[in-house]
């Protein structure tokens, strides 16, 4: 039996690793130790650890990351924060392997906690990129410290086969997001908009706008962003950022926009449910959210991508890539919803795999020999 500790601290993180944390529960060579921590304790972004706790998947700790500080000296400090309680769970559950997601500071600090203890690491979706965005730094960090990959896409894989991984190391199993629109049970039409309070249409616009954290004219941007939304009368669902430098500023703008409109309507956290639903019935996706990317094409969504922050990553035919200027957005939405546009939407193909990603994952990790060959990692070109 080997234990599995798994990471997770972000609404979007933890909705792309149920399916993973519930095949790892059911299976009969691997235990689960979930840690909880970041945005999921925090009443501001909505305290998703209620979702986790709705899904019945036992937590086995919650480290509270949350520091008086603001800003980049805050992230940091929380950072320490968390590798400090890390230590201390990883001294009392003894794991086999540390499983983390993705490119964000949190899992950074997991993985630094992981390598410092000897802990081997198991790393979902390295290899892309994403220059925008500190996260690119991130995400390769992790890639050298981890012992296992699950990319998700060929290109993915081998980028980290380019980074001197050796090859036994790289599974390239798609992507959970593909998945999770295969296996969630979807909201009816009428049950989404009773549980919304929101009538969503093909006239409905779902925005996700997170910090490009490269990026020092935040405020900029968002005056754009806000004009060229400002044009259009169209039914507006807005979700918070992530806890990145920078999204306390998005959320306070959103939190004006909406109160001067009565078609913009704001939500902390929707779930994994509630969002792919939205997504199924609403009309164009806006923002910058890697969700666009992934789970979009699978519903045939228009998505209007906007900036830099998503720049280098795979990006299927329905999505329109734009500038953060209010004139590049607003003709980029128009295009986005028109007939000719649509009907390339159309004949969109995901670029991210059939959706047994999950199974493939625990599979790999059930049959996987924690041995020398694993611990000892060797730079191969």
């Amino acid at each position: 039996m080997k234990t599995i500790m798994v990471v997770t601290a972000t609404r979007a993180e933890y909705g792309l690793l149920k399916n993973v944390l519930r095949h790892i529960q059911e299976s009969d060579d691997l235990e689960l130790i979930l840690i909880v921590t970041g945005t999921h304790l925090s009443e501001k972004y909505g305290l998703t650890v209620e979702e986790i706790e709705q899904d019945e998947i036992p937590i086995a700790a919650k480290i509270s990351m949350e520091v008086e500080d603001a800003g980049k000296p805050g992230i940091v400090k929380s950072m320490a924060k968390l590798m400090g309680a890390l230590a201390d769970a990883i001294e009392e559950f003894k794991p086999d392997m540390l499983l983390i997601l993705g490119d964000r500071y949190e899992m950074l600090a997991c993985a630094s906690a992981g390598t410092a203890m000897n802990i081997p690491i198991a790393h979902i979706a390295g290899g892309e990129v994403s220059y925008g965005a500190n996260d690119e730094q991130i995400r390769h960090a992790i890639t050298k410290m981890s012992h296992i990959h699950f990319p998700e896409a060929d290109v993915y894989a081998n980028n980290i086969k380019f980074m001197g991984e050796e090859k036994f190391r790289v599974n390239q199993v798609g992507a959970l997001g593909i998945e999770n629109i295969i296996t969630t049970k979807l909201l009816s039409h009428k049950a989404l908009n009773e549980q919304l309070g929101v009538a969503v249409d093909a006239d409905t616009f779902l925005i996700t706008y997170h910090p490009a954290t490269l990026s020092k004219m935040l405020a900029y941007e968002m005056d754009e962003l806000i004009t060229a939304l400002d044009g259009f009368n169209n039914t507006m669902i807005i979700t918070y950022p992530n806890a990145d430098n920078g999204g306390e500023y998005i959320i306070e703008r959103w939190k004006e926009f909406q109160a001067t409109h009565k078609n913009v309507f704001l939500f902390k956290s929707l779930g994994t449910q509630k969002y792919l639903s939205t997504m199924k019935y609403a009309g164009l996706i806006i923002g910058n959210s890697s969700s666009a990317l992934i789970e979009a094409p699978i519903f045939k969504k228009p998505v209007v991508n906007i900036g830099k922050r998503q720049a280098g990553r795979l990006m299927a035919t329905n999505i329109l890539s734009c500038s953060n200027k209010k004139e590049d957005i607003a003709k980029a939405i128009q295009k986005a919803l028109s007939p000719e546009f649509r009907n390339k939407v159309d004949r969109t193909v995901s670029l991210y795999g059939i959706g047994n990603t999950s199974e493939q994952i625990v599979s790999i990790l059930e049959d996987l020999e924690i041995n020398e060959r694993l611990i000892t990692k060797k730079l191969v070109f």
